[in-house]
């Protein structure tokens, strides 16, 4: 328990900590906000990799947002000693690791925080738990949406969840001018690719909803990701509509965020750049193939913001699985006109975003 009278006294320096992925960042942000908000009298710094950096840098309540370079894989401690050091330099009271994994443990071990909060999974912690944290919390159910694992952590100092859970990301506003040349205003992004092949929603249905949108007279930008298959993609979809609008590949993911803020309507079936978009304020339409998919990462949509497919067969197998295992793809079976009829609702209603159940699951056949 955080003693109140050191909070009247002196701010309080607190580390958190987060290891993941770019999407896994926005997701923390309500546990973030929920911090300065429930403790004022705080100072907040954010420690993650350099990659995410950009996308907490900007929020003004956000006191320091520590960038550490890293390999996947590896904890280089020579190579991160200046950064280790300027940490320690800072004094903090307490540190908290939402990630759990063995490189947030070490740093937060590193960052010479008095006290040192944690998630474990089990009741026999690792050996690097049992010697970076000197508070922790065992995760009832590892696989329970993030928020519920923010939350239950920050339990042990008080932290009351909030009845809504708002992403909140900002971007640096120096590449707004480009990002107004690259997309013009009321359009709609629509994101073809995923982190995943067989999350991909086909090329062909992406073609089909260009034609719908277009005789309706809607300005729509295709983008993709920067590696090579999601750029052939991009590059399969202008062979079979060559008039269609593509955007280039990104050169910044700050740039990425100034282009995506100027968007009308974001369509994707990735997660991350689904939560760039919620966090800028702009509506976003997902396109999954199972509910469980977005279970975990994103109980934030309402259910008019997502179109599901047919239960899948791979919800009964591993969940990492290359390709999808039904005789027929998930995702194939998800009909352009039913996403484009969600389009159609959105923008004639504009729902506001909240917390909404998951337990239906739509088949669009």
């Amino acid at each position: 328990m955080i003693d109140q009278r050191i909070i009247k006294s002196k701010p309080i320096k607190i580390l958190a900590v987060q290891f993941k992925y770019l999407g896994d960042a926005v997701i923390l942000t309500p546990a973030l906000k929920s911090l300065v908000i429930q403790l004022p009298s705080i100072e907040l710094h954010v420690l993650v990799a350099a990659e995410v950096a950009p996308l907490l840098e900007n929020l003004p309540w956000i006191t320091k947002v520590w960038a550490m370079p890293r390999r996947r894989g590896k904890l280089n401690i020579l190579h991160s000693l200046p950064i280790i050091q300027a940490l320690r330099n800072e004094e903090f009271d307490r540190s908290v690791d939402f990630g759990g994994n063995d490189r947030g443990a070490v740093l937060s071990l590193l960052s010479g925080a008095r006290i040192r909060l944690g998630p474990i999974d089990n009741d026999r912690p690792k050996f690097l738990q049992r010697i970076s944290y000197t508070e922790t919390v065992k995760r009832v159910n590892p696989a329970a949406p993030y928020f519920d694992l923010h939350f239950e952590l920050l339990r042990v100092w008080q932290i009351q969840r909030p009845s809504l859970h708002n992403l909140e990301i900002a971007c640096d506003t120096r590449d707004s001018e480009i990002a107004e040349k690259l997309l013009p205003k009321n359009s709609i992004i629509c994101h073809i690719t995923t982190s995943q092949e067989k999350k991909d929603w086909p090329v062909t249905h992406w073609q089909a909803l260009y034609h719908l949108a277009h005789k309706e007279g809607f300005s729509i930008y295709f983008s993709a990701g920067n590696n090579e298959r999601e750029r052939n993609l991009l590059k399969e979809l202008h062979e079979l509509v060559p008039e269609a609008n593509m955007l280039p590949p990104m050169v910044s993911l700050n740039l990425f965020l100034n282009v995506l803020k100027n968007a009308k309507i974001f369509i994707s079936g990735d997660t991350g750049p689904l939560h760039f978009a919620e966090g800028l304020g702009v509506p976003v339409l997902g396109i999954f193939a199972v509910a469980n998919s977005v279970k975990q990462v994103a109980p934030i949509y309402q259910h008019s913001q997502l179109i599901f497919a047919c239960t899948c067969a791979c919800e009964a197998m591993v969940n990492n699985l290359s390709y999808c295992q039904s005789k027929i793809s998930c995702m194939a079976s998800i009909r352009p006109e039913a996403v484009f009829q969600k389009l159609i609702t959105m923008l004639n209603s504009q729902p506001k975003i909240g917390v909404e159940d998951f337990s239906q699951n739509s088949c669009y056949m």
